[in-house]
C-alpha cells in the first residue's frame, strides 16, 4: 500500500445558522481543512482538521501538507503509520518552525488520513481496526442550542428542543459575557426550564480571569453545572489548577492543547478534570491515542473536543475505554458518505471500513476553495 499522491484541499461549509459567537469568536462557516492520500492500489484515505474558515491561514496549512509533508510521504508504506508519524512530527527542519499550530494542523489531516487508509485496507470501521466497540453507547451532548450569540429566550427554546422533542439528556451551553451575573441569569433559566435531571455543561472559551471565574462558580454552585469548559486562558496551568482545588464544579480542557506533553502538564497538576483531547488539534490519531491513554492511567474521563464534528472521535470514543460522552454539533454532516448519526441522544456506530472521513464529491464541487 504505497502512497502515490497526496491532494490537499479546502472546503467552507455553512453552519446550521447563518453565524455564531462564543466568548471569543465569532464565525459563519466551518473549513474543513486536509487532504486525500491515493496510494498504488488505488485506496483513497481522508483527513482534515477544522477552522474557522479563513482562507489565507487555511491555504497555510494546505501549503505545509503539500511542501512539507508530501515529500516526505511520496512511496512510503501508508500502513506505516506509527513510523510515518515520527518521521513529520519529529523531522529537524518542521520542528524549528513549529512544533505546534499550522504544522500539527496539517500533520492531524495526514494522521487522520492514514489511519483511515489502514481501516479500508482491512475492510472495517476505524473503531473495528483499533480494537472493537463498547456494547453500550456513546451518549451525545448538543452544543449547537448553546450559542452565546443566541437570545435568551433562543436559548429556552433550544435547549428545550434538543431535551423534549431530540431526545438529548446533556447539552452544552457557552458563558464569557462582560458581566458574568448575564451568564447566571440565562443558566438558571434553562436549569428551571429543563429541571434537575438534564446534565448541562457550560463553555468560557479562555475569555475570563482567575478572580471573575472563582466568583462566577460561588454563584452558580446551586446550578448543578456538569463541567466548566475552558474557563480561563488555555496555556495557563496555574491558574487552572487554582480554580480546580477552590470548586465544586469540575474543569474540562483540550481543544486549545497540540501535544500529549501539554496535556501532562496539566493533568500532572491537577488543573483538568475531563480530558478533551482533538484529533485535528493534536497530531492526528496516533497521537490522540497517546492523549487518551494517559488521561485513562490518571483515571480521567476523555470526552473529545468535536473539530471534526465528530466524524472520527465517533470512532475513537466507542473504542477508548474513558470515552462514554461525546461533543454533537451537525454542522458538516450532510457532507460524508457516512454521517455522525444522533437518536434519542446516542451515537450510532458507524459500520463502514475507515474513519468515516470520505467526503461527498459534490461538497467538494461547492463548496472547495482554491489552494492559491
Amino acid at each position: 500500500m504505497k502512497i502515490a499522491s497526496v491532494h490537499p484541499f479546502i472546503l467552507h461549509l455553512p453552519l446550521t445558522s447563518d453565524s455564531i459567537s462564543d466568548s471569543t469568536h465569532n464565525i459563519t462557516h466551518w473549513g474543513v481543512v486536509g487532504t486525500k492520500i491515493v496510494t498504488d492500489d488505488g485506496l483513497e484515505g481522508y483527513g482534515f482538521t477544522g477552522t474557522h474558515s479563513h482562507l489565507a491561514s487555511d491555504r497555510l496549512i494546505t501549503s505545509c501538507i503539500q511542501n512539507c509533508y508530501a515529500p516526505l510521504l511520496i512511496g512510503e508504506d501508508a500502513s506505516d503509520h506509527s513510523r510515518l508519524w515520527t518521521k513529520l512530527a519529529r523531522n529537524p527542519a518542521l520542528q524549528w518552525v513549529g512544533r505546534a499550530g499550522i504544522t500539527h494542523l496539517a500533520l492531524a489531516a495526514v494522521d487522520v488520513a492514514l489511519w483511515d487508509l489502514k481501516s479500508k485496507k482491512a475492510g472495517v470501521p476505524l473503531w473495528s481496526y483499533l480494537g472493537g466497540a463498547r456494547t453500550k453507547g456513546v451518549e451525545a451532548y448538543n452544543t449547537d442550542i448553546g450559542w452565546l450569540s443566541f437570545s435568551k429566550d433562543q436559548l429556552l427554546a433550544g435547549s428545550a428542543k434538543a431535551v423534549e422533542e431530540d431526545g438529548f439528556t446533556r447539552i452544552k451551553l457557552k458563558v464569557g459575557h462582560d458581566d458574568p451575573n448575564v451568564d447566571i441569569e440565562r443558566l438558571t433559566a434553562v436549569r428551571k426550564r429543563l429541571g434537575s435531571s438534564i446534565r448541562i455543561a457550560i463553555d468560557g472559551n479562555g475569555k475570563w480571569d482567575l478572580p471573575t471565574c472563582q466568583r462566577f462558580c460561588a454563584s452558580a454552585q446551586g446550578l448543578d453545572i456538569f463541567w466548566f469548559e475552558e474557563p480561563l486562558w488555555y496555556d495557563d496551568v496555574g491558574s487552572h489548577a487554582t480554580l480546580a482545588r477552590n470548586t465544586t464544579i469540575p474543569v474540562a480542557l483540550g481543544e486549545q492543547l497540540y501535544t500529549v506533553d501539554a496535556f501532562r502538564s496539566f493533568i500532572e497538576a491537577g488543573a483538568v478534570q475531563y480530558v478533551q483531547p482533538d484529533v485535528t488539534r493534536l497530531g492526528g490519531i496516533t497521537e490522540y491515542i497517546q492523549v487518551a491513554d494517559l488521561a485513562l492511567a490518571h483515571r480521567l474521563p476523555v470526552v473529545p473536543h468535536a473539530g471534526e464534528m465528530s466524524q472520527v472521535h465517533v470512532h475513537l470514543s466507542y473504542w477508548h475505554p474513558a470515552s462514554t460522552i461525546l461533543e454533537y454539533i451537525p454542522w458538516i454532516k450532510d457532507h460524508f458518505e457516512e454521517p455522525i448519526a444522533v437518536k434519542d441522544g446516542v451515537y450510532a456506530r458507524p459500520e463502514r471500513p475507515g474513519a468515516s472521513t470520505t467526503i461527498l464529491a459534490e461538497s467538494f464541487a461547492r463548496y472547495g476553495k482554491s489552494l492559491s
